[in-house]
């Protein structure tokens, strides 16, 4: 008994190291093919999204699924805000991972590709392992990162990306952090609005020197051929006045405003 046990287990740890090895563009590939092997709820969150295991024979992992899909010409929130236009949908995490690999931060976000579940399209996104805590757990238990320098790095690279999707749920639970003390940014479903003012300008106060360089590559012609099916016209225009408005208080900050991510590996 034992020894079938500790089998088990050796496999387990192969598989999750074999994944670990994967290359980004072999991690979608393998959201997209891999078969469900078990599924289960969330603990969090209110989108219905659902927890699922993944396997193509040789490389177990799991991902999170969302279908929802809700667009209203006018949505009234919580807080007795309205919104015209209104989107709360899975595209936007293809959409978000998508442009972290175009600014070079597709390390703080995990892979999201399109697959259908249940005979509904969907997002599938690389589940992250070893998650210590997320950022509600760190506050309430009042938790120091170990490394304040790193951790206020990696957070400002979320305020950037933040302000330039306008993204609307950047809540505590969806900034997730890892045994290393790593920042991964989650669930962008209610991102990328049409709005050409930043969310919060106050936000903006520093970047990453390769963030800031590959922010400004940014254009229509590149955005279309990555976005095309997740993002619409006004919604690429408006996150390329956001980028404008992002550049123009970086730059009036000089070159205190910038400094050097450290590795993350």
């Amino acid at each position: 008994m034992k020894a079938a046990f500790f089998a088990v287990t050796a496999l387990v740890s192969m598989q999750l190291r074999a994944a670990d090895t994967l290359t980004y563009d072999q991690q979608e590939a393998f959201l997209r093919t891999a078969k469900i092997t078990a599924e289960k709820p969330s603990k969090k969150g209110i989108t219905g999204t659902v927890r699922v295991t993944l396997s193509d024979g040789k490389i177990t992992h799991d991902a999170s699924v969302q279908r929802i899909n809700d667009r209203q010409a006018v949505f009234q929130g919580q807080n007795g805000s309205t919104e015209l236009n209104f989107k709360d949908t899975y595209v936007f995490n293809i959409a978000g991972w998508r442009l972290a690999k175009m600014l070079g931060i597709e390390d703080m976000v995990p892979p999201s590709v399109e697959r259908r579940y249940m005979g509904t399209s969907a997002s599938y996104t690389w589940w992250i392992d070893d998650v210590l805590m997320d950022e509600e757990d760190r506050l309430a238990k009042k938790i120091s990162p170990p490394d304040r320098d790193k951790w206020d790095k990696e957070i400002q690279v979320m305020h950037v990306y933040d302000q330039l999707m306008y993204n609307t749920d950047s809540n505590a639970t969806n900034l997730l952090i890892d045994k290393q003390w790593r920042v991964w940014m989650i669930d962008h479903t209610r991102a990328f609005r049409t709005m050409k003012t930043l969310l919060d300008p106050k936000m903006i106060s520093s970047c990453d020197r390769g963030l800031l360089a590959k922010m400004k590559t940014l254009d229509a012609a590149s955005l279309k051929k990555e976005m095309n099916d997740y993002l619409d016209s006004g919604e690429i225009k408006g996150l390329l006045a956001r980028r404008d408005l992002i550049v123009k208080i970086l730059e009036s900050n000089g070159d205190r405003a910038l400094y050097d991510r450290p590795s993350r590996h």
